[in-house]
């Protein structure tokens, strides 16, 4: 009696399958991290995601949204960057000695700004400091604000000429919309809003300031611009935004105070022959 023998390379279970199949899939899975870190394969060189991630960063910075459309379209820019620099290597443009002085220099812009920015996160604008700021602000404007109207006109005689219409019961309003050369306030009736004296010239601010409410210039009113006839329509203690409504600008104005002086400072330190 002969016994049936199966051959040692043959191995009727379906085990072996399932471990190579096993194998192949823990491959992949392996893989799968290095492939997410690469939006595409230019070429056979990898164009990395966070290349995508700094161009949609410095869209943002800029003020753009960046949704669906927009990230498929920086990531094509991606890979078009890819690409020209590839071609740009294979003619040998990195030795060229004008590409080293672009680099050293966008290296040096990107340090600096690195640098500023380290700084600025150092040193913080604290809230204290900018109540402080703004409470200088509030002490050096405590003064009055004017409603003022205004009528320009380039000569002394049509100045006076308009002042005798007005005094004979013209309507200062109608003639500024009519005769006078001040774009911005001609339209208005030569109305030039609430504001401080600080904000108009000297002879102006000089002339409105004797004016009660109501009262007109008893004379034509010389200035760079031409010659004026200025009508106080109201007056009023000054009216000063809320720290919160300038809360950004004080930050910024300090923060742009403290790098001036840091980058003084640092000029002033460095040895230069």
């Amino acid at each position: 009696m002969h016994a049936t023998l199966t051959p040692y390379f043959f191995d009727p279970s379906p085990q072996p399958m399932k471990l190579l199949l096993t194998a192949v899939a823990l491959a992949a899975t392996l893989a799968l991290p290095a492939y997410a870190q690469n939006l595409a394969i230019v070429n056979g060189q990898p164009v990395p995601t966070a290349r995508l991630n700094a161009l949609v960063q410095q869209a943002e910075r800029g003020g753009r949204t960046v949704d669906d459309a927009m990230r498929a379209q920086l990531r094509e820019e991606a890979i078009m960057r890819e690409i020209f620099a590839q071609e740009a290597e294979r003619r040998g443009l990195r030795a060229s000695p004008e590409f080293r002085t672009q680099v050293q220099l966008a290296t040096q812009t990107l340090l600096i700004r690195e640098l500023f920015a380290d700084f600025q996160r150092k040193n913080p604008v604290t809230d204290a400091q900018v109540q402080a700021e703004y409470a200088k602000f509030a002490a050096a404007n405590q003064g009055q604000e004017f409603r003022v109207r205004h009528i320009l006109v380039e000569t002394e005689a049509e100045a006076r000429a308009i002042l005798g219409e007005i005094r004979a019961g013209a309507n200062f309003e109608e003639l500024a919309r009519t005769r006078s050369r001040d774009p911005g306030s001609a339209p208005r009736g030569g109305d030039l809003d609430w504001a401080g004296a600080d904000v108009f010239v000297p002879e102006f601010s000089q002339a409105m300031i004797k004016l009660g409410k109501g009262q007109l210039s008893a004379e034509p009113v010389r200035t760079q611009f031409g010659w004026h006839l200025i009508r106080v329509d109201d007056v009023r203690a000054a009216q000063l935004p809320p720290l919160e409504a300038l809360r950004p600008q004080i930050e910024q104005n300090l923060m742009e105070q403290r790098l001036m002086a840091f980058q003084e400072d640092l000029r002033g330190r460095a040895r230069i022959r």
